[in-house]
């Protein structure tokens, strides 16, 4: 496994729009599928900003750190905060039913990446996010809306 790219930012919402650039550019230089950087970008970003808005309650001195790894044809991003210990088993979507603005990300998150995994650091605080996304032209990103049943790729 080969580190690619690593940023290290505070947790403000503006500090997003640099690392949606490098997610997108390193992902296509690591011959990631069109279809899927648009994915992928937005996974990282709906990550980031749960961070920013739930562990660090926007607090803007917490730090972010992502890294993009590469594992044969496995594109592997690692988020690091430094807040308070979360309990991963508590983190999930909101009932898809309830029909509001917000609260999907995770659920987003998960549908767009091949695997998502919450770690906790140690035992005091800090939290890790590991997502996974293979970044083969086969393997394409695509989200369905529950309505409409209308398939979307690219989102």
């Amino acid at each position: 496994m080969e580190r690619i790219e690593r940023i290290h930012f505070l947790a403000q919402a503006d500090k997003l729009k640099p690392l949606r650039q490098l997610v997108k550019d390193t992902a296509s230089d690591l011959g990631c599928s069109e279809t899927n950087l648009d994915c992928i970008v937005m996974a990282i970003n709906e990550a980031c900003m749960n961070i920013i808005q739930h562990a660090y309650q926007d607090d803007e001195n917490g730090e972010i750190i992502v890294e993009i790894w590469k594992a044969n044809e496995e594109m592997i991003i690692r988020i690091y905060d430094f807040a308070e210990k979360i309990d991963c088993n508590k983190i999930k979507s909101r009932d898809l039913d309830d029909l509001r603005p917000g609260g999907l990300g995770v659920h987003l998150i998960h549908k767009v990446m091949d695997s998502v995994d919450y770690k906790n650091i140690n035992d005091d605080f800090g939290n890790l996010l590991e997502l996974r996304k293979v970044i083969s032209d086969k393997n394409f990103c695509t989200l369905q809306l529950k309505e409409e049943n209308d398939e979307i790729s690219g989102i």
